[in-house]
């Protein structure tokens, strides 16, 4: 199939409204666009330089999962939350009341991209994983009682107070099975010959399009290209994660999503997800070279002053890394030291410029690590 010749499907009557039925998707394509090849390459490349960094990074882990932390909150904030980085690496305890619930939906989200990556190494990327990843997305906040882990039953619609001045309305609840299953066969159908980056680009429209979930399309639909990246091994590494690029364009890119639906423009929608392959690629690696430097004037320069100290303070160093915000208690227990040791190495880093408090309060102090966070923030 040509991009240029596909039909994205039809519009369908149903009883007061015409919901979209999507085309099947699960064949060979043929790509004769120089700009999608010239993007396509381009792509590639700079997750080949993501790729070498997660190689050959130290603990590589450590990093990524503040990765993980920064793509569940952009990724809840497209859907209406507004947890701050910051915040999202707090224990539940440190939560005001009012931002409970924004929080939980960002924790939600974290423990699903975790168990997803998890559970490729059992499962092939299917409806069950997808499934299995929903439920936990669910688990408790907004959209505990649409369905989690379950296709919908009901018909849905995009933008609009009711379905009847919706801007899009999903395929029919009877059709999700079967779109599921061609989107499910085409993401790992060996047969067919398709750039990766060109088939994970297509099927995180047509995703998007089934919108098989109540709530949690979104969601779920950008989880899925970096864990097809990860199943088909173009990422080592779960490094890379569109929703910030997609926050800061979020009108460009639903109107592209929609172009495909509406107008067939399947063409301007690969456009744009390459391009936000490749931003997200550079920005990454942007964020490992800041994250290596950053470490070594620390590590190497910084703490060097602290004497007998050094062993607790590299070891606090560590954990900083994966949690920049933390309290008295977080030292006490991850160092087995006692309060007075505790307060007295956060003392230090402070002192060091290493740490900042941010409370002001003289009890249930909360201290960040403010130049490495802010490394995840630019």
């Amino acid at each position: 199939m040509n991009l240029r010749d596909h039909q994205s499907g039809i519009f369908t009557k149903q009883f007061g409204y015409k919901s979209f039925s999507p085309n099947s998707i699960n064949f060979e394509w043929n790509i004769n666009s120089p700009e999608i090849n010239t993007l396509l390459e381009d792509a590639n490349l700079h997750l080949g330089e993501l790729n070498a960094f997660s190689s050959f990074v130290p603990d590589v882990n450590v990093f990524i999962r503040m990765h993980i932390v920064k793509e569940a909150t952009q990724s809840s904030r497209i859907e209406g939350t507004r947890t701050r980085m910051d915040e999202a690496v707090l224990e539940a305890k440190d939560i005001s009341p009012e931002s409970k619930d924004d929080w939980q939906e960002v924790q939600n989200y974290i423990e699903a991209i975790n168990f997803s990556i998890d559970q490729l190494e059992k499962l092939p990327l299917s409806s069950r994983l997808i499934k299995d990843a929903h439920k936990i997305l669910l688990k408790g906040v907004r959209g505990k009682n649409k369905l989690p882990g379950e296709f919908r039953s009901s018909q849905n619609w995009i933008g609009g107070a009711s379905i009847n001045d919706a801007s899009f309305i999903p395929p029919h609840f009877s059709q999700v099975d079967e779109c599921i299953s061609d989107l499910e066969k085409f993401l790992n159908n060996d047969q067919i010959k398709v750039p990766h980056l060109i088939r994970i680009g297509i099927a995180h429209y047509q995703f998007e399009a089934i919108h098989p979930f109540l709530d949690g399309n979104g969601r779920i639909g950008r989880l899925l290209v970096t864990l097809y990246l990860i199943n088909q091994k173009v990422l080592t590494k779960p490094t890379l994660y569109l929703s910030d690029f997609i926050e800061k364009h979020r009108s460009i890119y639903y109107d592209n999503l929609m172009g495909v639906s509406i107008h067939n423009n399947l063409e301007q929608w690969l456009k744009f997800f390459l391009v936000g392959i490749i931003e997200t690629a550079k920005n990454a690696i942007l964020t490992f070279t800041k994250i290596i430097a950053l470490r070594d004037q620390v590590e190497k320069d910084t703490i060097m002053s602290l004497g007998k100290k050094l062993p607790n303070a590299r070891a606090l160093l560590q954990f900083l890394y994966s949690k920049p915000v933390i309290t008295v208690s977080d030292v006490i227990e991850v160092l087995n030291t006692s309060k007075q040791s505790a307060n007295a190495l956060i003392k230090d880093f402070c002192n060091l410029g290493i740490l900042t408090e941010q409370t002001g309060y003289k009890r249930n102090r909360i201290f960040t690590f403010t130049e490495y966070l802010k490394l995840f923030q630019e």
